[in-house]
């Protein structure tokens, strides 16, 4: 029976609208009133157009939401209630055309849901139901919808709902839904009794390279004759089509962590391949920046308590929704720059001035700075993970021919280009980028023509933090922000800097990809994320014994070079 209901469903969905007398809400209503006659109630439900409001009917009378009310000198009344409740928990009654349900007197009649006996179903009306709504969505307006449809049909692998998906493929414009519609096809006539259907069915699934039809062409291939080495043979077209899909997916990958990577050791080597200073805080530059980012979110929603040293600090909330909540990390990227590079220029200040050309010294007390941070981050924010939820225009994913790319990675990727290029600019094309070079290729002479070299460091220095501080936004957008999220960054990008050759912003680049693609490529091979890093760092040092300078070696006419 199940079976039967399926086919007259994928009938009455290939048929036109118009061919529908009956409204959504009149049949559904008459449904409901035929208590225990399965068979009327499923032909009722199916002599109505799959529309929206039918859908809204069905899915409120399966889970629960229609009660059949008995009122003295009344027939039984199928109602619905509406969303409100009065302060006795009442709700307004409404019939199923969404009419209030009144009482002799003109007045809407108010019930309580405990009070009401819902409209029962069995197994068989819930499985017409679901065939219906399966089958609606196909039609559905919204894409996604449509999409989740056509899946859900697919993987059910069920014969009877063939002419709908075919009613649908003829109908279908979107060019991805369309090879979704010929999968699940195909995957469906896997179930066919036809030999030959069932040979065609297998090849259409290998062209497409249908990785969810792996499982049910194993069991085909299990058995004997010419559909035995048909799913055979697509499997080994869909081995082959994995293989290309995980190889760029572990580059797109490899690319996201590369530019990671790469935002996080901009900042370093400015300050520590351009001043030759080691900070060993520069981590925290990128903690700073991520709280920041966290901060900013906050302030747009719920807003912030902290309680710091047992101060209380209290950030309002602009209780923003929507659009004007999503742009919260449009604003939060210059004031993470901004946050770390006040913070850099403080360390520089208050620190480092009095520890150039000391490195030892610098390492030392930064890498004590690095520890207070930590604490104070602790103090703050707590010692558990805060959340930084993506907005939604950097939610979701990309999918191209089975490889996923998601949008926050995407995004990083695209901004570590353009810091990238403004960070070029500013040290090539302006003022305060030719004092830089000039200061750090020989200070002396600099200071001899009246550069003021303690103004070139402090800026400089705030920013590569401020880059830092940059790289924390990013981060956020891809896992959780803690006390220790700058130290799981800072060896990685020491590592950057130095396989690049201090110094060199083009180094620090492809040192970054570099380092990122082998990481993702070795874990991809070897399985194992641990091992995979532990080849790559042994990788680096075996590199630096062959070239201690780098990639790219930075040349000078300082005599202290």
């Amino acid at each position: 029976m199940t079976r039967l209901f399926s086919l007259i469903a994928c009938v009455l969905f290939a048929i036109s609208p118009n061919s529908f007398s009956v409204t959504p809400a009149e049949a559904v209503a008459k449904a409901v009133l035929l208590e225990d006659k399965t068979d009327e109630q499923v032909a009722l439900i199916q002599s109505v157009a799959p529309d929206q409001a039918l859908i809204d009917l069905l899915t409120l009378w399966k889970e629960g939401g229609i009660f059949l009310l008995e009122v003295p000198d009344h027939a039984k009344t199928p109602v619905r209630l509406d969303d409100t409740k009065d302060s006795d928990e009442k709700q307004g009654a409404l019939l199923l055309s969404g009419q209030p349900f009144t009482d002799a007197a003109g007045k809407q009649v108010r019930l309580l849901a405990s009070d009401l006996n819902a409209a029962e179903t069995d197994s068989d009306l819930r499985t017409a139901m679901k065939s219906i709504l399966d089958l609606a969505g196909l039609a559905a307006p919204d894409r996604q919808a449509r999409l989740q449809a056509v899946e859900t049909l697919g993987m059910g692998q069920d014969p009877t709902r063939l002419p709908a998906l075919r009613v649908r493929l003829s109908k279908e414009t979107d060019a991805e839904i369309l090879s979704v519609i010929k999968e699940a096809i195909a995957l469906t006539e896997l179930k066919t009794e036809d030999p030959e259907t069932i040979v065609a069915a297998c090849r259409a699934l290998g062209n497409l390279g249908s990785i969810r039809s792996q499982d049910a062409l194993k069991a085909i291939a299990k058995s004997s004759g010419a559909t035995a080495r048909a799913a055979q043979e697509a499997l080994r077209k869909i081995e082959q089509h994995l293989v290309t899909v995980n190889t760029w997916g572990t580059l797109f990958r490899g690319l996201s962590l590369g530019s990671v990577l790469l935002v996080a050791a901009l900042g370093l080597a400015v300050t520590f391949g351009l001043m030759g200073v080691i900070n060993m805080a520069h981590g925290e530059m990128i903690a700073i920046g991520a709280y920041t980012t966290y901060v900013v979110q906050c302030i747009f929603g719920p807003g912030l308590e902290l309680s710091p040293f047992g101060l209380h600090i209290s950030f309002p909330s602009l209780k923003a929704t929507g659009w004007l909540y999503d742009s919260y990390f449009i604003i939060a990227i210059p004031l993470s720059f901004l946050t770390a590079a006040l913070a850099g220029i403080a360390l520089e200040r208050c620190v480092i001035r009095f520890l150039y050309r000391r490195p030892l010294e610098s390492l030392l007390a930064t890498w004590g700075v690095s520890l207070v941070l930590q604490q104070l981050f602790r103090l703050t924010f707590g010692a558990n993970n805060v959340q930084v939820s993506s907005p939604r225009w950097l939610s979701g994913h990309w999918t191209f021919n089975d490889v996923s790319l998601g949008w926050n990675r995407v995004f990083v990727i695209g901004f570590a280009v353009a810091i990238v290029v403004g960070v070029f600019l500013l040290l090539a094309r302006t003022p305060l980028g030719l004092l830089i070079r000039a200061v750090m290729q020989n200070r002396s002479m600099a200071a001899c023509m009246g550069v003021r070299t303690e103004r070139v460091n402090l800026l400089t220095f705030g920013l590569g933090s401020g880059l830092a501080g940059l790289a924390g936004a990013f981060l956020s957008q891809i896992g959780n922000v803690g006390p220790s999220l700058g130290q799981s960054y800072i060896v990685d990008a020491f590592m950057t800097v130095v396989v690049g050759g201090v110094g060199s912003l083009f180094g620090t680049i492809f040192s970054a990809l570099g380092i990122g693609m082998a990481d993702q490529s070795l874990q991809q091979i070897l399985g194992n994320p641990v091992l995979g890093k532990i080849l790559v760092l042994a990788g680096i040092i075996l590199f630096l014994q062959w070239r201690p300078a780098g990639l790219f070696v930075t040349r000078s006419r300082s005599l202290d070079n």
